[in-house]
């Protein structure tokens, strides 16, 4: 791999975007773990920040509880390439696409990118169920609560108070928490 010097790196144009990451198949923890650590090591990914864990009921068909946690950061990649990347770490973590709202080893969703709103057949943006999912506005809210949703105009930690937040249960940082296969 040809090195790139730093500073053609800081002349590209960054921008904050928002994921969320959920496992309910093997050891969830280490899933998670696993993909924040290969995002902390794209050099197309700065400033990464990351929720806590939480253990989460399910939406969809019966499967087991999800762990779910939500990351922001930076990125001069576009909404496109960046989608395209997180479906890579997706499969590199053994994700396959088998039922609509399955359970899944590695799922990670773009929820924002900037204030942008994208609508093509690939991503929508912000996320469709962003503003109805408490697995993911409660853990987002804890580390960007004053990030502007740019379809309803309203801060992240305003819509995670609206959501009904019944069975989801802080676990602990993605740091610390461990679990057992």
């Amino acid at each position: 791999m040809v090195a790139v010097p730093v500073a053609i790196l800081e002349s590209h144009v960054w921008t904050a975007f928002a994921i969320s990451l959920g496992s309910n198949l093997g050891n969830r923890a280490l899933h998670l773990q696993q993909a924040i650590a290969q995002l902390r090591d794209l050099p197309s990914i700065r400033q990464l920040q990351v929720s806590a864990i939480y253990q989460t009921p399910p939406v969809g068909p019966p499967q087991p509880d999800y762990y779910n946690a939500c990351a922001i950061a930076e990125t001069y990649l576009q909404p496109e390439a960046l989608l395209l990347q997180l479906q890579r770490l997706e499969a590199a973590a053994g994700r396959e696409r088998l039922q609509h709202w399955g359970p899944r080893t590695l799922d990670l969703d773009l929820l924002l990118y900037g204030d942008r709103q994208i609508h093509s057949p690939t991503l929508s943006v912000p996320h469709p169920y962003l503003t109805q999912r408490a697995f993911v506005l409660i853990p987002l809210a804890a580390i960007a609560p004053d990030w502007i949703e740019p379809v309803t105009g309203e801060a992240i930690a305003t819509l995670a108070q609206r959501v009904d937040s019944t069975g989801i249960e802080q676990l602990g940082s993605m740091e610390t928490l461990a679990e057992s296969p």
